[in-house]
């Protein structure tokens, strides 16, 4: 088994630029994974694990065994831990892991599919809360339309608790998200103020999609123009807008209870 005691080891500076940098993600199609819970879940999710580093003050050998089976170990100082450790609270092992390219064609829908649909979202907090709020209810699928983040970034992967992994997620531009739909015969639905009817008149028990834009500027107007019906969830207060992902789960539940869930 592999020791490394040293900041300045080159796969450990390789490591750390992975940690904060998009583009070395991309050129490697790696990235890294910390939490038990989180490599776990990546493995379920078909996600394959190239090596585990582990800090043994904290995780023992064996349970970095028992989390990532037959995978390579790396034992790593304290020195070594803090500078790759993302989160505050830790369990002491970390891996390096395969991105997977999230093609709209690499899908595997049901014959009666939900999908959830975000219109580039930015902020990782939002992005982790859609896709725990997609995992919750089991859905199909999480379609990223035009996205302004990477998704396997220590942030989306920290916010998501996991759930980056659990989900079928694809990436694409609204012109190619819009003629899967169409080819896939899917009905969409998109939450925006204008021309829209109340979203608990809809029929969901179809094949369908939900789309939810950003809140600082909703949906672009292709989706609107595009979608089956424009809904919106009717506010009693000042505000004319929530939280996009409190938003997407009050149309998601909404699906699952017509659906019978």
């Amino acid at each position: 088994m592999k020791q490394i005691a040293s900041i300045q080891n080159p796969f450990i500076k390789s490591l750390v630029l992975l940690q904060e940098k998009a583009k070395n993600r991309k050129q490697s199609g790696t990235f890294l994974i910390e939490g038990k819970r989180e490599i776990s879940l990546a493995l379920k999710g078909g996600y394959t694990i190239e090596s585990v580093l582990f800090y043994p003050e904290i995780c023992s050998q064996t349970e970095a065994e028992k989390t990532a089976p037959n995978t390579p170990l790396v034992e790593i100082n304290a020195a070594v831990f803090q500078k790759l450790a993302y989160r505050d609270t830790t369990e002491g092992i970390l891996a390096v892991a395969q991105t997977k390219p999230m093609q709209l064609q690499d899908l595997q829908l049901s014959k009666n599919p939900l999908i959830l649909i975000a219109e580039a979202p930015e902020k990782p907090g939002n992005i982790g809360a859609l896709l725990r709020t997609a995992d919750a209810a089991n859905l199909d699928a999480v379609i990223i339309a035009n996205p302004k983040s990477d998704l396997y970034s220590p942030n989306i992967v920290r916010s998501s608790v996991g759930c980056l992994f659990t989900n079928q997620i694809a990436t694409g531009s609204t012109a190619e998200i819009i003629a899967f739909l169409k080819d896939q015969n899917i009905n969409f639905y998109c939450a925006t103020l204008q021309n829209a009817t109340a979203y608990h008149t809809q029929d969901y028990t179809t094949p369908t999609a939900l789309v939810v834009g950003t809140e600082a500027t909703g949906l672009t107007q292709d989706w609107r123009d595009a979608a089956n019906q424009n809904i919106i969830i009717p506010m009693q207060g000042e505000i004319d807008s929530m939280n996009v992902s409190v938003a997407a789960a009050i149309l998601i539940f909404e699906a699952k209870r017509q659906r019978g869930f």
